[in-house]
């Protein structure tokens, strides 16, 4: 057979390959003579040859313990392809084969991944030319017998993980300077969310600012038929439409141009039933000047330091008449004095229908809580709107906690800092945006939560459309006996959950190891998988299968998991039971979970929060979410909690992992001790015992808070009162000082 590209990997990358330590691989190479020759590189750090290195892997039995994106990765980051000049990187081109790729049969992309250099290149040429009239700038796709090494680990991608999970690699790569480009992708829950706010279901969607698509894709999950996109970057453009055409139902009109949409609209006839847009934040570089006479500002020219109001009335002059916008917006645009005036006639011509606020860390930037705005085009002779809605979903921490006092710990460990209940801030803004839309006059505020304020009072000299200041101000019609009820209904169950701290924290069963820390002989999961100790399952996100499927069985939830709850990473951070979208996975397809599965993040940031953990009965039949990986142990030779101890530790995930800011943890190098099932079980029995220690100081922390939130609320909002019965020298007391005393003791 003809010979094939390889690339050459350093002795840490062949650490990741074979899932050992570094320490292993330097060992190797001073006891066995037949390891690979250095083929480059210096002599302090030498390079090998990567095919070399994986047949003397295979030759003891050390099968590579990577995923295919982890390959896909890896591959990349050690090849000249992608380092071309041009703005988006050079593997662009590879988006194209993405796409192209995805249309095909698992055995057809068997066959050409172990098709010879030029043939592949000649192949993968060909597959991405088929599609490139679907891509902005997707035309002039080249491919060299150099980048075969590249293409071969893209194929397998694509066969074993999918092409979105493909497409992720990709752009990993293209947007490694995120901070510089300010491109960054919406959460999911997030996009679900703007999506879920726009009323019925609108069949034509545009965003005018999509990255990566994220907020289109959210609509087709709604139901959308055609979607328009654009975005600056070339790049993003490209994903954008890429990730479209793969995970849209078939039949969906995918339409995505890259260019300015403020200086350069790609769509200017378009009138759309929607608009989703997450735009760019405080860019001062708008084109204020030469856009100063635009028809778009219909309610005002925006100010220079007003991008933001820029992106709003290009939203609203794409939008049908009674058409609705969603757009996320920092908080600046709701109070800064230079947009005063456009604030005004959004609210006084009715444009402005509602603001919901998000907590802190909702979507980057994750330092600020961002608002998203729902707007709407006012129609000829429509009804006239008087009212504003606004939504604090900030708030729904103290839902948390009265959840917890009524029905018990809900968390397994971490901070709610770590990971937002979206499923309660969802529940908030959906719940208070229906009701409003239905009947705006007879919308009932929510004290603390939403309240409908009129467009008179909101019209004053500052025009601050703050929901927080708003909401806050209905505090004051909180009957004071529901509240001082409610008070001491959760001072009552934060001394349950104090004693039931103090239980978990008595146990004091640990002993030390001795002089020097214990030992492992470890395996990693993937051994252990292949010895029938545990088996490794993973999810199929919706939609992956690419548009040329036919049935679609997945969607929607038609298959036969449809109706299940499912099992997301956010759920295992906060160590709530399953909260996922079924809309998010293929229902058909989806692992159904059992108790006694441990379920491990597959992404973990610097947010902390739990990365394991073991089902229980009442989890028991939800579906495997997408970025989950579940390790289902043969009880007979794992024990579950033993297993989620080990594989959640820190240094394991950090050993098993890829990325700087967010790590991708690939499963089969996580590594576990190999220990007699007795000793399992006591390790075991110590992991549960953390595991309720956290839960309950959780649960115990944010009653506490709630406890402080309301008693404080209460006695500065007047429905609280101090003790009557506290007497001048319970007082002098509790200061410190002794009745009659002016000083301190």
């Amino acid at each position: 057979m003809p010979q094939q590209s390889s690339a050459q990997v350093t002795a840490a990358e062949i650490s990741r390959i074979a899932g050992v330590t570094r320490a292993t691989v330097s060992n190797w190479r001073r006891r066995y003579d037949d390891f690979p020759e250095p083929s480059g590189g210096a002599e302090s750090s030498p390079l090998y040859d990567l095919e070399a290195v994986r047949t003397w892997l295979a030759s003891r039995g050390y099968a590579s313990a990577a995923s295919p994106a982890e390959e896909l990765r890896t591959t990349l980051r050690l090849s000249a392809h992608g380092t071309g000049d041009g703005d988006d990187g050079g593997t662009a081109d590879l988006l194209l084969l993405v796409l192209a790729a995805a249309r095909r049969t698992p055995d057809q992309l068997t066959a050409a991944a172990r098709l010879p250099d030029t043939d592949l290149a000649v192949r993968a040429e060909r597959d991405a030319a088929g599609v490139a009239d679907a891509v902005p700038g997707g035309g002039g796709v080249r491919f060299a017998d150099t980048d075969a090494a590249v293409l071969r680990a893209l194929y397998v991608c694509v066969r074993d993980e999918g092409g979105q999970a493909t497409l992720g690699v990709l752009a990993e790569r293209e947007l490694e300077d995120s901070a510089a480009s300010g491109a960054y992708r919406t959460p999911a829950p997030l996009a679900d969310l703007l999506a879920r706010l726009l009323p019925g279901a609108p069949a034509r969607v545009l965003d005018p600012a999509c990255g990566s698509g994220a907020l289109l894709e959210a609509a087709a999950r709604r139901g959308a038929a055609e979607l328009y996109g654009q975005d600056v970057l070339p790049v993003q453009a490209r994903r954008s439409a890429v990730g479209l055409l793969l995970t849209a139902p078939p039949g969906t009109t995918v339409s995505v141009r890259a260019a300015d949409s403020l200086r350069a609209d790609a769509f200017p006839d378009l009138t759309a039933d929607a608009v989703l847009c997450n735009p760019p934040f405080g860019d001062r570089d708008w084109g204020y000047d030469e856009l100063a006479y635009d028809p778009r500002w219909a309610y005002g020219v925006p100010a220079r330091a007003e991008s933001e109001l820029a992106w709003v009335q290009h939203s609203l002059a794409h939008l049908t008449p009674g058409g609705h916008a969603a757009l996320l917006l920092p908080p600046a645009t709701a109070g800064r004095a230079s947009g005063r005036r456009v604030r005004a006639e959004l609210v006084r011509s009715g444009a402005l229908r509602a603001v919901v606020a998000l907590p802190v860390g909702a979507s980057v930037p994750f330092h600020i809580g961002l608002q998203i705005w729902i707007l709407q085009r006012p129609e000829p002779g429509g009804p006239e709107h008087k009212s504003v809605l606004f939504v604090d979903t900030a708030e729904s921490s103290a839902a948390d906690a009265r959840t917890d006092a009524r029905t018990g710990p809900r968390t397994r460990g971490g901070s709610r800092s770590a990971s937002l209940d979206w499923a309660r801030i969802t529940g908030q803004a959906l719940g208070a945006w229906h009701a409003f839309a239905a009947d705006p006059d007879a919308f009932e505020d929510e004290p603390g939560v939403a309240r409908a304020v009129d467009v008179v009072d909101l019209l004053d000299e500052t025009v601050d459309l703050t929901p927080t200041r708003l909401v806050r101000a209905s505090r004051a019609d909180v009957d004071p006996a529901k509240l001082a009820a409610e008070a001491d209904a959760t001072r009552r169950n934060l001394v349950k959950a104090a004693k039931s701290l103090g239980r978990a924290a008595g146990y004091d069963d640990w002993d030390a190891a001795g002089g020097s820390a214990r030992e492992w002989r470890t395996a990693t999961a993937a051994d252990l998988a292949r010895g029938g100790a545990l088996t490794l399952l993973r999810t199929t996100p919706e939609g992956s299968r690419g548009r040329g499927d036919d049935d679609g069985a997945g969607k929607g939830g038609r298959g036969a998991g449809a109706g299940r709850p499912v099992f997301t990473g956010s759920d295992i951070s906060r160590g709530s039971g399953p909260t996922g979208d079924p809309a998010t996975v293929r229902t058909d397809t989806a692992p159904v979970i059992a108790a006694g599965d441990v379920l491990v993040r597959a992404v973990a940031s610097g947010g902390g929060g739990a990365m394991a953990l073991v089902v229980g009965e009442a989890e028991a039949g939800a579906l495997l979410g997408p970025h989950v990986h579940l390790f289902r142990p043969d009880p007979a030779r794992l024990d579950a909690w033993f297993l989620a101890g080990f594989l959640g530790a820190e240094d394991n995930i950090a050993g098993a992992s890829t990325g700087s800011t967010v790590l991708n943890v690939s499963p089969g190098r996580l590594r576990v001790p190999l220990l007699p099932l007795e000793e399992q079980r006591r390790y075991g029995e110590a992991f549960r015992r953390v595991h309720e220690l956290r839960a309950e100081a959780g649960r115990a922390t944010r009653l506490a808070e709630e406890t402080a939130r309301l008693l404080s609320g209460g006695l500065t909002g007047g429905q609280l009162l101090p003790s009557s019965q506290e007497t001048a020298a319970d007082t002098a007391a509790v200061r410190g000082r002794g009745p009659g005393s002016d000083s301190p003791h």
